[in-house]
């Protein structure tokens, strides 16, 4: 589990403790809920880190992928990842980012190896998620790697070694640096009674009810 996502569930577990003791004071108990269990903590504490903390043992390669990827993932993202009609693609894009349109792609712009093990693993097949082994996770991972020509087809990858896979837009991405801000007061007395609405979002209405061209405005 991420640390932002674990420093949330804490502060919130502290929250519903401060007030599960104020409503103790007052004798107002609900009972609501239950404590949960090891199992269920498990189902949902799945997300790998970028240094691949969390990947579970398995393995797998291209070689084994490619047949699991025809069968689970091609119909959307094609054979070779260029992707179907409006399913994303999945390889090529290299040297685009900085061009007008660029093709956000695994090998283009995803900086770690081990987030495409995670979100394959959590996300997909569409309409069949975590349907997937973690072996097989790892081999489609692995092909998926392959098809942008980052690792080799009989290559075997790993929770010891996919996080060491250097991405070609690893150095794309940095940590930006959260500058001071004065936190906002809530108005709690003398607030404003009434609240008058400044504008409203546009209606894009880009489907043209006759079946015909929508207009270009």
């Amino acid at each position: 589990m991420s640390v932002s996502v674990k420093r949330s569930l804490a502060a919130a577990a502290v929250f519903l403790l401060a007030g599960s003791a104020a409503l103790a004071e007052e004798g107002k108990i609900f009972g609501l809920g239950t404590v949960a269990t090891p199992e269920q903590i498990a189902a949902w504490d799945i997300d790998i880190r970028p240094d691949g903390q969390g990947l579970p043992n398995g393995s797998g390669s291209a070689e084994a992928g490619e047949e699991i990827y025809e069968f689970q993932c091609a119909f959307c993202h094609g054979d070779f990842g260029e992707g179907i009609g409006r399913y994303p693609v999945l390889m090529g894009g290299f040297d685009s980012l900085t061009a007008e349109r660029p093709e956000k792609t695994v090998g283009s712009y995803w900086p770690y190896a081990s987030t495409v093990w995670d979100y394959i693993y959590r996300a997909m097949p569409f309409g069949n998620a975590q349907s997937l082994s973690v072996d097989e996770t790892y081999a489609v991972t692995a092909y998926v790697l392959y098809l942008n020509d980052i690792v080799e087809y009989d290559q075997v990858v790993d929770q010891s070694n996919l996080a060491d896979i250097e991405m070609p837009n690893a150095g794309g991405f940095f940590v930006m640096e959260v500058t001071e801000f004065e936190p906002y007061e809530p108005c709690m007395s003398n607030c404003r009674e009434t609240v008058e609405i400044l504008g409203k979002a546009r209606v894009l209405d880009v489907t043209p009810d006759d079946g015909g061209q929508a207009p270009i405005e």
